[in-house]
């Protein structure tokens, strides 16, 4: 018996499958996390937003014990719309997102690279941000952004850096794949490269219109969705996939929500089994 058991193949890790709840970022949370429970998740990553909710430690430990859904990822609030939630500085959403989930058991948070004016922030980032998540235990995990045309303005300006190879100096990414899209690169070739970096992953489709679509996975676009969840798979990448869409055609409607988050769950679900190892 011990020596079967002993050479007995090992299982491959799974990377968790989350829904994220920035689609509802308008909206309480209570009404994020009813579709996706409804549509069969039981984990999700939470964007800080306005709502109280999805500040304070207590409010959400109670929302996600109430709907059954775990809170695995939070994104802090780094959104042009979030600017002012606990402050402008930076570094203090860092600590604050943080302490979110250090409380309510998560075990990531998501921020945005600096913008290029962001000197200390940019140092602190590329100084501090190992140390600090060995130290608290939480892994803050910088997200791949992408260039903007602005309205008026003859050239391109920086969102933030947009580019792997300007965000290689951090230790741990967050691979998005629309933003990769937006960005011109090859989201199976990006993963090739910071496979040790890459610890979260916002999976949506791209329209390849040069602008960030976040389409349902199952839409027809430009990203090779499939290969590239066999990819991580084939892998053994255990972090995390989550579902980052954009919701609103469907938001107004429960039984058409409900069936386009569903539908993304099994697309993923499919393609995130991973295979025994052959005999």
């Amino acid at each position: 018996m011990a020596v079967a058991d002993m050479t007995r193949a090992k299982p491959i890790p799974s990377p968790r499958l989350l829904f994220s709840t920035a689609p509802f970022f308008r909206r309480p949370i209570r009404e994020a996390f009813g579709p996706i429970a409804d549509a069969g998740f039981d984990a999700v990553e939470v964007m800080v937003t306005q709502d109280p909710h999805t500040q304070e430690p207590r409010l959400l430990a109670a929302a996600s014990r109430e709907f059954g859904l775990k809170v695995e990822a939070i994104h802090a609030p780094f959104l042009l719309v979030t600017r002012r939630v606990w402050g402008t500085d930076p570094t203090g959403k860092i600590y604050r997102a943080v302490q979110l989930a250090e409380e309510v058991g998560a075990s990531l948070v998501v921020i945005h690279p600096p913008y290029r004016w962001q000197v200390r922030f940019r140092r602190w980032v590329e100084g501090n941000l190992a140390e600090y998540s060995a130290r608290t235990g939480v892994t803050v995990a910088v997200e791949n952004m992408f260039p903007i045309r602005l309205r008026g303005e003859r050239g391109v300006r920086f969102h933030s850096s947009q580019g792997f190879e300007d965000l290689e100096r951090f230790p741990y990414l967050v691979l998005d794949t629309s933003h990769a899209a937006v960005a011109n690169l090859d989201i199976r070739e990006v993963y090739r490269e910071y496979r040790d970096q890459i610890q979260h992953v916002h999976l949506s489709n791209n329209a390849g219109k040069g602008w960030d679509s976040h389409l349902p996975v199952y839409q027809e676009g430009v990203l090779p969705l499939s290969e590239f969840l066999e990819d991580v798979v084939a892998d053994g990448f255990a972090g995390n996939v989550c579902l980052e869409l954009d919701l609103r055609p469907w938001l107004d409607d429960p039984d058409a929500l409900r069936e386009v988050i569903v539908r993304n769950r099994e697309f993923c679900e499919g393609r995130l089994v991973a295979r025994k190892p052959s005999a």
